[in-house]
């Protein structure tokens, strides 16, 4: 917490408080800072420096004060850097040079780091608060502002301790629900609560809080620069590649990986084993009773090819049914998909045999075409004709949000916004101008002109996939809710700036998606991983819920219950709820939304959270 005018008065209570509410992200350790303008708690995961690398941390003159969530991946470099230019460490923990890098840097420190991280520095000289979040937003950082008072933390439930702060459900975030893969960055699900995005940093003081952006995917215009040969391409990529692997091995505690037996964790296991481990890595994997979704025999062929140590953990749909109250709870947002059941139930898993530190493949897909709708485009893109053949209601709002009326993302939103507004209740219908998430900035339209299609699709990947929903509500919430930290090989920050040069013709070839990494996995991997085709990873979603009559999806789509809370129209409720108990129904996934797992997940997350009505 910080006052921004005036003193801060009694804060360990509640400072206690906050920091109970994230003792799972944080089991080892407990510490706080206080004085009449500030206050800081911080829970401890102890991964570098075990003994000695406690939070918060004061520099040698007690003007700086820190708390850090993550890891700063280059620390021994700049370390010894700091050292050189006369600065004293106190502990071997990695983010103490960032009190060292704020002394020589200013602000201006956030171009040196590589790492991910969420960190607030208290300037007691100056009397402000500076914050950051790592450039791709692989931790996340969340803030109110409230009478002069900002308070942050790493997770909401934290922030709701607060007395100043109103429990209000966000209209703009529900709504970017069903019509996003997730919520976007600054928007959460409450109202006045927002996530600094990716990338961004914040000053806060008695002049307010400003925002700032100090990096984002940046492509450059297509046909700008030299080519080179491609096997220059897939050497540096190799190379930067084996480094991010060596940085994120990192640890004085034992680390694993995640192993789904598709390309991108199965490389992460081939070049971890050629990191130099003397002994195989503990790997761990989902099995499902669907055949449609089981991936054992790939899993099973990694494991034997790289050495791991399997462990895997069976899931059927009653898994991810009773699993879904943790999962909101600690997601604290609704979902479109239940997979983050699966993604619990590995960190659970992990935890369990000792592992702290997992690596995962996550960033893969976006930075080298791996989803399907890349090879839409190039579909499309030998046929330019039927584009002007669009909609024009269509190609006008792909103008307003991406500005591009021929860039396809998704949906046919005109189409689908028919279908999310019948969804809503009657009152909301008619508000719907003032919450349309469709009707707010999302992306900034010049990281979007000129590029080549392939790289504009993946900056929106990047933007309204990756960053908020698949790293933290699928990525971060879902490890840390049983003390595990999950690193990500593919998005250090060398590496992605080493991927805006490789030209598009390398990362999708002929319809094969990732055809470079697939190059450099050839060599490290069986064919039979090589040449598989992207599977996509999937749970039960309510059709199967709903059909083997779970009890409280059925409590919650209840017809009195949704026209009482009032959000959704309870005939359009009822009628889904029909049609997806029929028996043998089933939706298409991942093209087929399934509206009715968001319309549940939020009564249930209103439920947890005891959420105000409208």
């Amino acid at each position: 917490m910080f006052s921004t005018d005036g003193p801060l008065g009694p804060s360990r209570e509640i400072l206690s408080a906050m920091a109970d509410k994230l003792r799972h992200r944080g089991p080892d350790n407990e510490g706080f800072y206080e004085d009449l303008y500030a206050g800081f708690a911080f829970r401890r995961l102890s991964i570098i420096d075990l003994a000695g690398g406690n939070q918060p941390l004061i520099n040698e003159d007690g003007s700086l004060v820190l708390v850090c969530n993550g890891e700063i991946y280059n620390f021994k470099e700049l370390r010894s850097e700091l050292v050189e230019n006369g600065h004293a460490f106190y502990t071997q923990c990695d983010v103490e040079v960032l009190l060292h890098l704020y002394e020589q840097h200013g602000f201006a420190m956030l171009q040196r780091l590589r790492g991910q991280f969420a960190f607030a520095i208290l300037d007691r000289t100056r009397r402000q608060l500076f914050l950051a979040r790592d450039h791709a937003g692989v931790v996340p950082l969340y803030y109110a502002n409230v009478k002069n008072t900002f308070i942050f933390a790493s997770e909401i439930k934290a922030i709701l301790e607060h007395p100043l702060v109103e429990r209000k459900i966000s209209l703009t975030g529900l709504d970017q629900i069903l019509t996003f893969p997730g919520l976007v960055s600054p928007t959460t699900m409450f109202e006045g609560i927002h996530r600094v995005e990716p990338g961004h940093f914040l000053v806060a003081n008695s002049c307010g809080v400003q925002d700032c952006e100090y990096w984002d995917l940046n492509y450059p215009l297509d046909g700008a620069g030299d080519r080179l040969p491609e096997e220059d391409y897939i050497e540096a990529l190799r190379s930067q590649f084996c480094a991010s692997i060596k940085r994120r091995l990192q640890a004085d505690v034992p680390v694993g990986l995640y192993l789904s037996g598709g390309l991108d964790s199965s490389m992460i296991a081939a070049f971890t084993r050629e990191a130099g481990a003397a002994t195989g890595y503990d790997a761990f994997s989902v099995t499902f009773a669907d055949e449609r979704a089981d991936e054992n025999s790939y899993q099973q062929e990694v494991a034997r090819h790289t050495n791991c140590n399997l462990h895997q953990t069976r899931f059927d749909w009653n898994h991810s049914a009773d699993r879904m109250h943790q999962m909101i709870y600690h997601s604290e947002c609704p979902v479109k998909e239940t997979y983050n059941t699966c993604s619990f139930e590995l960190s659970k898993l992990a935890r369990g045999r000792g592992i702290r530190v997992i690596l995962s493949g996550e960033g893969a897909d976006e930075l080298f075409a791996g989803y399907v709708g890349y090879r839409f485009d190039q579909a499309r893109a030998s046929r330019p004709s039927r584009l002007q053949h669009d909609d024009p209601a269509e190609r006008a709002l792909r103008a307003e949000l991406w500005g591009d009326a021929d860039l396809r993302y998704e949906y046919d939103y005109v189409a689908h916004g028919k279908i999310r507004k019948s969804l809503y209740a009657p009152d909301l219908q008619e508000r719907l101008e003032d919450f349309d998430c469709l009707k707010q900035p999302i992306i900034k339209h010049e990281r979007i002109r000129g590029r080549h299609r392939l790289n504009q699709r993946s900056y929106l990947d990047f933007k309204l996939r990756m960053g908020d929903h698949l790293l933290i509500d699928h990525g971060d919430c879902m490890a840390l809710a049983n003390s595990v930290e999950v690193r990500y090989p593919f998005l250090d920050l060398d590496l992605i700036e080493l991927s805006k040069t490789i030209p598009p013709d390398l990362k999708l070839r002929n319809f094969q998606e990732k055809y470079i990494l697939r190059k450099i996995a050839e060599p490290a991997l069986p064919s039979m991983i090589t040449r598989r085709e992207k599977f996509g990873w999937f749970a039960p979603g309510s059709p199967e819920m709903l059909q083997q009559k779970v009890e409280w999806i059925n409590d919650v789509l209840d017809e009195e219950s949704i026209r009482r809370d009032g959000y959704f129209d309870a005939d359009a409720v009822s009628a889904l709820r029909k049609r997806y108990s029929e028996p043998g129904f089933k939706l298409n996934y991942p093209f087929e939304n399934d509206w009715l797992i968001v319309i549940a997940t939020f009564g249930v997350f209103k439920r947890i959270f005891d959420m105000s009505d409208l």
